[in-house]
């Protein structure tokens, strides 16, 4: 056998450059297959677009064309119907799939390749991927704001503690609470379309990391795969990631927003709170104590959020000292990617599923929305406005009320006219207007306020928001 043969005996793909083949230990590092197998509809639709191209600028026939789009439809088919067999061997889904494309239809297999290396190829097939894995988390965020929308309009006036320091503070809505959700929610939306809107470029055609030779025709190419163009520079192609680092970053946030939002659920849901309750779909039972309903899906998506934020960091830390342009540590972007997108994607479900069909318990927010002497400041507000005394005085004051009240053991809406004249003899009847939890809530009219007019104000304004073109 010459040396040519066992060179390329070792490993067909490398051609002749390496006379043995490649150490056990060598492979198993080297051998990314085992997951970017989840590529193979981006690797089949990026080559049959390249090979239409080829034919159509006459760099290869519309034989070979029809043979290797024939093959690669053949090729997808047995993968999607578990028929084919991977090989680790052949390090990747590239190569794996030009293989078995070389088995089914001899030379011509060959002739895809042309004008294109590898680097172009899993820069093309991971964006393609990561906008796909983009478009869904959007459509999962929608789905999300939208269910919560429907249960701020339901409980516009069901009014709730709001919590500073996670103290009773003052008196809010649930509506204007779950529409805080929908407003760190909705970034998360307007971040995923502009990560998308970044992305929109399309690297196939850069080669190696200096373009080609070949007659090629970029714009094609980025048409039939559905970018609004092709990538402007082949270093920045081959060696860019940060549309794939852009993603995570957003997705480390939606899933903070989620795992805060979890954490409220988790809080809410025990019998000390007893503001929401979980239904058995996303509830577990204890294998020793019979009494127990566990919030396990609102802690799994609290939980997942250190996944993915972990994720990302091993993706920056992966780019973060490489030369331009291709380094074989990029073949780590993949595995921390593909785990960030399910994970978001599941705590998006989990999240969605868990708000649409939990039980408020209205009364039992009521009752701790009058704790805590949450009806303070709208005291101290009236004294402002009805008796013209300075903020810091009538804060004074207030503290004053405050603390007959304790001793009293009573709330400030149970202190006589008689205890609050005896604080500030200018005090009328008019005061308790103020002082129930239903009224303060209502008084807070301000734009972006708790009062249910202004949380169905906003609820129509993410509808008619949601309801327009992406």
């Amino acid at each position: 056998m010459s040396d040519d043969t066992k060179a390329q005996g070792s490993n067909q793909m490398w051609g002749g450059r390496f006379a043995t083949g490649p150490a056990a230990i060598m492979e198993e590092i080297n051998a990314s297959i085992d997951y970017d197998r989840k590529l193979y509809a981006q690797d089949i639709e990026g080559s049959i677009a390249h090979a239409t191209m080829l034919a159509d600028t006459h760099i290869i026939s519309a034989e070979d064309r029809d043979k290797i789009v024939h093959g690669l439809n053949t090729i997808r088919s047995e993968i999607e119907q578990g028929e084919f067999a991977f090989s680790r061997k052949l390090e990747d889904i590239h190569m794996n799939v030009e293989a078995r494309l070389s088995e089914l239809i001899g030379p011509a297999a060959g002739r895809l390749h042309t004008a294109r290396s590898r680097n172009d190829q899993v820069a093309l097939d991971f964006r393609m991927w990561v906008r796909a894995e983009a478009e869904k988390t959007a459509a999962a965020l929608k789905r999300l704001i939208e269910v919560l929308l429907a249960r701020a309009e339901e409980h516009a006036k069901t009014v709730m503690p709001g919590f500073t320091h996670l103290q009773t503070a003052q008196p809010v809505t649930f509506g204007h609470h779950c529409m805080a959700y929908v407003e760190m929610f909705g970034r998360d939306l307007s971040r995923m379309r502009d990560c998308l809107e970044r992305m929109d470029e399309c690297p196939l055609g850069a080669a190696a990391l200096a373009g080609t030779g070949f007659p090629i025709d970029r714009h094609q190419t980025a048409q039939a795969l559905g970018f609004s163009g092709p990538t402007r520079n082949s270093i920045d192609t081959v060696s860019d990631r940060d549309f794939a680092l852009e993603f995570m970053a957003a997705a480390s946030i939606c899933a903070t927003h989620l795992s805060r939002m979890a954490e409220e659920i988790v809080i809410w849901s025990t019998p000390q709170f007893g503001f929401v309750t979980l239904s058995d779909a996303f509830s577990t039972g204890s294998s020793i104590m019979p009494q127990k309903k566990n919030p396990d899906a609102a802690e799994l998506v609290r939980a997942k959020t250190g996944r993915i934020n972990g994720n990302l960091v091993a993706l920056l830390t992966v780019m973060k000292g490489l030369p331009l342009a291709y380094s074989k540590d990029m073949q780590e972007d993949k595995e921390a990617v593909f785990d960030a997108a399910e994970s978001l994607e599941l705590a998006l479900a989990a999240m969605t599923g868990m708000v649409a069909d939990m039980t408020v318990n209205a009364r039992a927010m009521k009752k701790a929305a009058g704790s805590g002497y949450s009806t303070a400041t709208d005291l101290a507000d009236w004294l402002v406005r009805e008796l013209g005394i300075p903020f810091r005085e009538a804060h004074h004051v207030t503290g004053r009320a405050v603390a007959l009240a304790e001793e009293k053991g009573v709330g400030l809406e149970k202190l006589s006219l008689s205890d609050l004249q005896s604080i500030h003899d200018g005090i009328t009847e008019d005061v308790f207007s103020v002082l129930t939890v239903e009224k303060s809530a209502a008084s807070r009219k301000s734009f972006g306020g708790t009062a249910p007019q202004e949380v169905r104000r906003q609820v129509r304004y993410w509808k008619k928001k949601l309801a327009k073109p992406a």
